[in-house]
């Protein structure tokens, strides 16, 4: 059974930055992703990475912001983000799909239980 796990999130002000981590366990290699969502409002993609890390995949809206990377010795990607504003204020969700290659027309397998991340003006 897969698991992930989001740490890392927090309070911060604006024009800061803030890293986030998923842990995943029961299977190598998977693609991961984050997603956010904020009160009010549908979840959002943001941002995935294939299971080797040779691949990603950016929102536009965070396209020159957020950054996904990933430690496959750990079996954890990362979500840094910076320059952050009020608004990216929102539950962040990490994600996984079965295999290593994430695709957009499927919704992820597994989902973390999310993070909060609060963004002050």
């Amino acid at each position: 059974q897969v698991q992930v796990a989001e740490s890392g999130g927090g309070l911060v002000q604006a024009g800061g930055s803030l890293r986030l981590s998923c842990a995943a366990s029961g299977r190598r290699f998977i693609a991961m992703g984050w997603f956010r969502q904020a009160p009010g409002k549908q979840r959002e993609f943001l941002v995935a990475s294939s299971g080797n890390g040779g691949s990603t995949y950016y929102a536009d809206s965070v396209k020159g912001r957020f950054t996904i990377s990933r430690d496959n010795a750990k079996n954890t990607v990362y979500l840094q983000m910076n320059s952050l504003k009020p608004e990216d204020t929102a539950v962040y969700y990490c994600a996984a799909q079965y295999g290593s290659r994430w695709s957009a027309e499927v919704p992820p397998d597994y989902w973390g239980q999310g993070t909060q991340v609060t963004v002050s003006s």
